[in-house]
């Protein structure tokens, strides 16, 4: 009998030594004899390690079926009632994903210990049901249940991912009731779900009030200040880390550069991409990802598609990214290649990827190309268009002029219109003179943004081109006695690690009167070259003279003087703008460009503009 045993057993440890699937076998062919051994140890009490091993071995390799026949096992052999046997069987059907059975075996456990509950709470967060991790955890609380610092991180995530900011509250309440508050995991969860609901305040301070840190604490308060548009925020805390020497994770860079690239921060970029070389992190494709957006943001699309190429893998998302970056910076024609080229390489374009290809053919006024992508993208994708493609078509047909048709587009949709839908078709009519079309496209965006002065301004403006100076004046009285306000037109420039703000008509600049002086003396050459103030873009009703003064001081032509004053002669002088440039400011930029001999680069709301020699990417189309 003993020599029997051991052939049994014997089989057990070679099938460890092989296949999960042998270990399955060999357990199933054990006997369910309970004669004792010489030590008088049972053959049960024997066999358990094994059985353990083999549910373990079933949860590192998402093995359900052959966990199933374990637990079979188990139970044959009388071990469904041991608590070290069930908490591995619940483990092993949360990893499988078959949180039904984990909570069956939950359930039906004579006692439960903290290592049942937190590791079905796990099970249930893993699997996007926080609203049942969050009642098991009630429950837990009602049956008296000892709580840890891994279960309140746990219900904390689950939090985290409803966006529960009163049950957050509470459960930081409980944390520094039950003790738990210093304990790393507690406090990082904690942090990370205030960040993810707007509460950067409070996130700060549980992270300031930690006696420890790792590096994903930091990581978390980065990409927290990421999610909250505090990008300026985000780089001062990412300075910070530096400062601290702590360990950089392809998280924290992947964010820093995202904030780089929302500000247009080419400097910090720069620095921040030397540190993803150093530390190696240039192979990961999130961080490559975040670099190419990085650039083409700060208009070196050059630079990006240089990264892009070099990433060792792609995924549909780097692939987006330069798409969308040649689409931004008037490379209309590349981003159709690479989009095709995307298709070749084995990847489908996502509902991202056609808002790129759509975007494109709107920066070159191509019609018909962006039908075919419009219908593309059903017919060969089975991809329903969403409201960004229809504004996408929408913005198509307005610039190439075709205003009622994108009006009956909008009218026409399964979706509710935008403001920025009506908006494109508002400024399409500025262009083309369409005041009728014009006036329905304000009337819509007066109910959906009655606070948005910029509309009012866009229709009196309109009217003002067709010298209706009379309904100038009850649009701006419409204005006036309204509560909308008017966004003011403003231009950042970057000179080394700093950002210098413009705003039309600028005083307070320190520098200003040397950023005047110059500036005359740019217009009188330029004047030389052809130059003559478009005064057409200016809509007041006041005297040309007024007008010309008014346009020489619009806070690009200031944001670009500063540049030219500061800025090395081989640097390109890269300018924000919140605004779309005006026809004036344009014409002023090729000119510019030509006198000086300079590359300027112009990002407003809508694109980028890059001049040199005095010609623009954008073809005279924008």
């Amino acid at each position: 009998m003993k020599a029997l045993q051991r052939s049994k057993f014997s089989n057990l440890w070679n099938a460890r030594r092989r296949n999960l699937s042998s270990v399955a076998d060999a357990t199933l062919h054990l006997s369910d004899d309970e004669e004792p051994n010489d030590n008088g140890e049972s053959k049960n009490s024997i066999i358990l390690p094994y059985l353990h091993w083999a549910v373990q071995e079933c949860a590192k390799q998402r093995n359900a079926m052959t966990g199933k026949s374990m637990h079979t096992q188990i139970i044959k052999y009388g071990y469904e009632a041991d608590i070290l046997t069930t908490n591995m069987l619940i483990n092993m059907y949360a990893k499988c994903g078959i949180v039904d059975f984990a909570r069956k075996v939950f359930d039906e456990m004579p006692q439960r210990t903290l290592v049942s509950w937190n590791t079905l709470m796990g099970s249930y967060i893993q699997n996007r049901d926080e609203d049942e991790a969050l009642r098991l955890f009630v429950r837990m609380q009602r049956e008296g249940s000892q709580v840890s610092g891994f279960t309140v991180s746990g219900v904390v995530c689950a939090c985290a991912a409803k966006f529960a900011v009163l049950e957050s509250k509470q459960l930081h309440a409980f944390a520094i009731k039950v003790s738990v508050e210093s304990n790393v995991f507690v406090s990082t969860a904690l942090l990370d779900v205030y960040a993810k609901c707007g509460l950067m305040k409070d996130a700060f301070r549980v992270f300031d009030s930690m006696n420890e840190r790792n590096e994903v604490t930091w990581s978390s308060m980065v990409a927290g200040y990421v999610q909250n548009e505090l990008y300026e925020e985000a780089i001062t805390f990412f300075h910070r880390l530096q400062k601290f020497g702590i360990v950089h994770n392809q998280f924290t860079l992947s964010s820093v550069i995202s904030a780089c690239a929302a500000m247009a921060a080419l400097l910090e970029g720069n620095e921040t991409h030397a540190i993803v070389w150093k530390t190696g992190f240039g192979a990961n494709v999130y961080v490559a990802s975040s670099l190419v957006d990085l650039y083409a943001r700060c208009g070196s699309v050059d630079e990006a598609y240089i990264v892009f190429s070099n990433a060792e893998v792609k995924n549909d998302v780097i692939w987006n990214s330069m798409i969308s970056g040649l689409a931004r910076n008037a490379r209309s024609l590349e981003a159709m290649t690479l989009f095709e080229k995307m298709q070749l390489a084995g990847f489908y374009p996502n509902e991202w990827t056609y808002v790129s290809v759509l975007s494109a053919c709107s920066h070159m006024g191509l019609v018909d190309k962006g039908r075919i992508y419009f219908d593309k993208m059903k017919k060969e994708h089975n991809l329903s268009p969403n409201v960004y493609h229809y504004s996408c078509m929408v913005d198509i047909l307005g610039r190439k002029g075709l205003v009622e048709e994108a009006k009956d587009l909008i009218e026409n949709m399964p979706f509710a219109a935008t403001a920025s839908m009506w908006g494109s078709v508002l400024a399409s009519c500025r262009v083309y003179g369409n005041v009728e079309v014009a006036e329905i496209a304000a009337k819509h965006l007066f109910e959906l943004e009655p606070n948005n002065a910029g509309n009012h301004v866009l229709l009196s403006n309109i009217y003002a081109s067709k010298r209706r100076w009379g309904d100038v004046a009850s649009t701006r009285k419409l204005l006036k006695d309204s509560e909308a306000k008017k966004e003011r037109g403003k231009s950042w420039i970057q000179i080394k690690d700093k950002i210098h703000t413009f705003m039309v008509g600028e005083r307070n600049h320190p520098s200003i009167i040397e950023v005047y002086s110059r500036l005359n003396e740019l217009l009188v050459g330029m004047e030389k070259l052809g130059y003559k103030g478009e005064t057409e873009h200016d809509l007041h009703d006041v005297e040309v003279s007024r007008k010309h003064e008014l346009l020489r001081h619009h806070s690009e032509k200031l944001a670009f003087t500063y540049g030219l004053m500061c800025l090395p002669s081989t640097a390109p002088i890269r300018i924000m703008k919140n605004l779309r440039i005006c026809g004036d400011c344009h014409s002023f930029m090729k000119f510019a460009s030509k006198l000086t001999r300079r590359e300027i680069i112009v990002r407003d709301v809508n694109r980028f503009h890059h001049f040199t020699n005095g010609s623009c990417s954008c073809g005279e189309f924008w």
